[in-house]
């Protein structure tokens, strides 16, 4: 495991708990999206696991150090992003 899937790694398991804890006391909209975000980060988390961590799920690319550290359960890199938010 790299050093940066190490320090998300724990990072990740950090929200991962702070979301369950917002699940179980926050509002039904708050908590839909706990929930979205919960799934992100347990996503995440497995991919570090089976060593995907920090690939792009679209191109299959390399994400960006910087990019994973500003958004840790990211699943694609900024040119696939920009494709997918072009054709919405």
């Amino acid at each position: 495991m790299t050093a940066l899937a190490t320090v998300t790694q724990a990072r990740l398991l950090q929200r991962r708990t702070a979301l369950r804890q917002s699940l179980a006391k926050g509002t039904s909209m708050h908590q839909a999206a706990a929930a979205r975000e919960l799934a992100e980060t347990e996503a995440a988390l497995a991919r570090i696991e089976q060593g995907r961590f920090g690939r792009c799920d679209g191109c299959g690319g390399a994400i960006g150090r910087q990019r994973l550290l500003a958004l840790p359960a990211v699943r694609l890199c900024i040119e696939c992003t920009s494709k997918v938010h072009a054709t919405r």
